[in-house]
């Protein structure tokens, strides 16, 4: 077959595929229309969803943060009258915190930062007397997906268990931080808690082991350095 055969024979392949393509499409105009219509859809509701979560987190971070400063604002001198931004008690301060808190994480208990302020709704409710309600948030956040978050709030259920006697659960907490750690909450520091606990309990024996096994494990650390004091008594 010669050059020009072979060309002639392209060629009319290549227009037979064309003609089929076009044929194809006109018969089914309708429905590449509608392909085309709900891709376009699909891309703008797309486009929506990540322009509407980027405002929200970004609400919601501004109302953590009002909260968060209104958690570390400052007390007025005793006998003296509360001035602007300040408060007269620690309690009136919790309790101011606490509503802020509340609010974002009811608003935005979906966000990162509705978690947060979850935590420190429980720890303000701690601060204000209400263990139970303290205790109901903090449970929230301790099942949370971010570990930094979930063990912040393990130790601050620990230190409930430990008040209202049930020492056994605080442990179980105290450990399940030591197995998986974070950067809020490292295993050295659980490990103090732990033996902390075990001396309030009168486990002696249980907390010196602890804190020697930390002496030797951490020795150029905060943690190690902490429970060789304890162990030499000087804390």
């Amino acid at each position: 077959m010669d050059t020009q055969t072979r060309h002639a024979l392209k060629g009319d392949k290549f227009a037979q595929a064309t003609k089929t393509s076009v044929t194809w499409l006109s018969g089914h105009r309708s429905n590449v229309m509608q392909w085309a219509i709900s891709a376009a859809a699909v891309l703008i509701l797309g486009i929506g969803l990540i322009v509407f979560w980027s405002l929200r987190e970004q609400t919601a971070e501004v109302a953590l943060g009002q909260a968060l400063d209104t958690y570390a604002a400052p007390l007025a001198l005793p006998g003296a009258p509360a001035q602007k931004g300040e408060y007269a008690t620690a309690a009136e301060r919790s309790k101011a915190a606490n509503d802020q808190f509340r609010a974002v994480a009811d608003k935005y208990g979906w966000l990162p930062e509705g978690g947060k302020a979850r935590y420190f709704t429980g720890v303000t409710d701690q601060e204000l007397g209400q263990t139970a309600a303290a205790e109901t948030e903090l449970t929230k956040v301790a099942g949370s997906w971010s570990r930094n978050l979930a063990n912040l709030a393990k130790v601050a259920l620990a230190s409930i268990y430990h008040q209202t006697n049930r020492d056994q659960q605080a442990i179980d907490l105290y450990n399940e931080i030591i197995a998986k750690p974070s950067d809020t909450v490292t295993a050295g520091t659980a490990q103090l808690d732990l033996a902390d606990l075990y001396a309030a309990t009168g486990k002696q024996a249980q907390a010196r082991a602890l804190w020697a096994k930390l002496k030797d494990s951490d020795k150029d650390g905060a943690a190690g350095s902490i429970a060789a004091q304890k162990l030499a008594g000087k804390q």
